[in-house]
């Protein structure tokens, strides 16, 4: 059906040492680059887009996570990678700014693993931009205000893929830069 995906495995300092196929990494908890995208629009307050995992996911499906992630291909940038993605899971053609990156390592009961250097990128829409979500991808999708957001993360932190909490604060703290990225 698909080809089979190869993710870029790392070193602590985020450097490049190999690759391997996404599944594998996966199983045998290999440290490997990764990005999260913050879309955000603007209307009386933040709003940020959230995903939920679609339920065929082989890890954390149906939770609730940010706008979309996924991996780099080799050869590729993690702003270049974020932005195909993007495109490919929900329709949205959008200029991303890079953070900064941190570094988890999440354990799940069916045995897989995320082990990654996770890459913070964000980025900003008009509130009349057209969202079209690839069911392959996402379950579902909303729009949160940030304050219910914090509200409900504080409340349900299990509804929520591991990453996400750490993600949303470093995004958090970088909306002041969206202005460069919104046209």
């Amino acid at each position: 059906m698909t080809a089979t995906e190869y993710i870029i495995l790392v070193d602590e300092a985020d450097r490049e040492i190999g690759t391997a196929e996404k599944l594998a990494a996966h199983e045998q908890n290999l440290l490997h680059r990764a990005f999260s995208v913050f879309i955000f629009r603007r209307g009386e307050q933040f709003e940020l887009l959230l995903q939920q995992r679609a339920l065929h996911k082989y890890h954390s499906p149906g939770l609730w996570t940010n706008t979309c992630c996924s991996h780099p291909r080799q050869g590729e940038n993690v702003v270049q990678a974020g932005e195909r993605r993007l495109k490919e899971e929900l329709g949205i053609d959008a200029r991303l700014i890079p953070t900064t990156s941190f570094r988890y390592n999440a354990h799940f009961p069916n045995g897989l693993s995320e082990h990654e250097i996770d890459h913070v990128l964000i980025g900003a829409i008009a509130e009349d931009t057209a969202v079209e979500r690839n069911p392959e991808e996402a379950k579902a999708i909303r729009w949160v205000p940030l304050p219910s957001l914090e509200e409900e993360l504080a409340a349900n932190p299990l509804q929520f893929t591991p990453w996400f909490k750490e993600a949303f604060g470093i995004a958090k703290g970088h909306l002041g830069n969206l202005s460069t990225a919104s046209s």
